[in-house]
């Protein structure tokens, strides 16, 4: 593609600014029009009592190298910061328990690395999967039965389901095991033990970020004033070098436009464009697709979300020091019946947090699940007084927050039931029929950062005819780690 091809990427979350950042690399001229007012879709920077903090996701994945090298290629590398503790608990059994270290996505390599946190017998019937036969996986499976069958329900509703809710606030019995935690599917098919598996995963472990000998790589980075902060400055970046981004733009209509090209109403402009990227959510998407691929429509419709609430509290230091725990926050089982499925303490895990007002401390709560619909129809001083008991109950800490504000992502976190692998690859198969026409997104490879861009850069290199990266991510989806309590 030649310098004067013209691309037009639609949505401006990071996924889309991430292809415009990509094929920019490429000398093409690019317009990236988004709906809402800014850029960054679930990368939202905020303030609370004065302090600068994220009011969506809060760290990045470092084991993969997408998200940490677009920070330091966009000017951030001297804010990428570890967290300052990966000290992790369950609420669980009435009591806060330290997160279990000998697991992969909750499923632990030995009963005795979730000692603590199951019963005896559950303890007992993980021992009992060395000796069970083969399960068999097939095509795809979900994480939730697949998991109970080789060590039981007790592993699963105590660690897998908080883990997995924190990712997608989903349901881990409906959750794609081969989407959700593509290298346990794999390990696990060439096992006959889960949790041989699993110790041989994490043997192989290796996270991407250099470590020291004396200091371990970080397994997730965070940015000095909040992972918000990193859309912004790839969008300053690919303006600088040309591209033009249009905020508060509509786009209502998507056509062919002559044998090759596309014609995108974008407010009340047409763009005229050799190839358009989408980069929006699967129900935006299906709506633009409904005339030039009904079949690749039809099937985005059928992705279903969940939305969830996340609830920032901002606190006198001197009112929390003897309630507030050690470590970074806590995971909620939901078979404990709680209402909130995470607390982040925000002051503990980010030290930038602490330094920019040593006098408040900053807690996050989130709120949420699959088919959960009542709990977030609450209004925002219900969600806050629900945080806040939890809180009380978990912590002992029951003092009156300096601040609190309530952020709602409806219908923000795309769900991956069994089969959905195979719907993605039907989607994609349908789009490469048009030519000059790509997708990206949380929708189709993984709902983490790194995962996002990762389908950005494979769907701008697709446009230039490159299939390396689809090729890849649909043989091996980017896996969404928890990035520690309250993700």
């Amino acid at each position: 593609m030649s310098g004067s091809r013209h691309v037009v990427v639609i949505g401006a979350g990071i996924a889309g600014l991430a292809a415009a950042h990509r094929l920019l690399g490429q000398t093409t001229r690019v317009t990236v029009v988004e709906a809402d007012h800014r850029v960054g879709g679930k990368l939202l920077p905020g303030e609370i009592a004065g302090v600068r903090v994220d009011l969506g996701a809060e760290s990045l994945l470092a084991r993969r190298p997408e998200a940490v090298t677009l920070a330091r290629e966009t000017g951030l590398a001297d804010d990428l910061q570890p967290p300052a503790t990966a000290t992790a608990s369950l609420w669980t059994r009435g009591a806060l328990r330290p997160m279990p270290k000998g697991h992969v996505m909750g499923v632990p390599g030995t009963a005795a690395a979730v000692a603590g946190i199951l019963s005896q017998q559950g303890l007992a019937r993980v021992e009992r999967d060395a000796d069970l036969p083969p399960t068999e996986i097939g095509d795809d499976v979900a994480v939730g039965e697949y998991v109970a069958a080789r060590v039981g329900r007790e592993v699963v509703d105590r660690l897998v389901e908080p883990l997995l809710g924190g990712v997608y606030a989903g349901d881990a019995y409906r959750i794609s095991m081969r989407m959700a935690v593509p290298q346990l599917f794999e390990a696990a098919r060439t096992h006959t033990s889960l949790t041989e598996a699993v110790r041989e995963l994490q043997a192989k472990a290796t996270p991407s970020t250099p470590a020291t000998p004396t200091t371990p790589a970080p397994v997730f980075m965070g940015l000095r004033g909040g992972i918000g902060s990193l859309p912004l400055a790839v969008a300053e970046t690919i303006r600088g070098r040309g591209a033009e981004i249009l905020t508060g733009t509509p786009v209502t209509d998507l056509r062919r436009d002559g044998a090759r090209g596309w014609r995108v109403t974008a407010g009340d402009r047409a763009l005229h464009a050799d190839a358009v990227v989408l980069a929006t959510p699967a129900p935006a998407t299906a709506r633009l697709l409904a005339a030039e691929a009904p079949q690749a429509a039809a099937e985005l419709r059928a992705i279903e979300y969940a939305s969830m609430a996340l609830v920032t509290l901002a606190y006198r230091r001197s009112d929390t020091e003897a309630r507030l725990p050690q470590g970074s926050g806590f995971l909620v089982p939901p078979v404990d019946g709680h209402t909130i499925k995470a607390s982040t303490f925000a002051s503990n895990k980010w030290g930038w947090i602490a330094e920019e007002d040593p006098d408040v401390v900053v807690v996050r709560t989130s709120l949420g699940r699959y088919g959960e619909t009542e709990i977030l129809q609450r209004d925002d001083d219900d969600l806050v007084g629900i945080s806040r008991a939890d809180l009380r109950e978990a912590t002992g800490l029951d003092t009156t927050p300096l601040r609190t504000r309530v952020t709602r992502w409806d219908d923000g976190l795309p769900q991956y039931p069994v089969g959905h692998h195979a719907r993605v690859a039907r989607i994609r198969a349908h789009v490469a029929e048009l030519p000059g026409l790509a997708v990206c997104g949380a929708p189709y490879d993984g709902v983490g950062i790194p995962a996002c861009i990762a389908s950005a850069y494979a769907a701008a290199d697709q446009l230039h005819g490159d299939l390396t990266g689809v090729q890849q991510l649909t043989a091996h989806p980017v896996q969404s780690l928890h990035g520690g309590a309250g993700q």
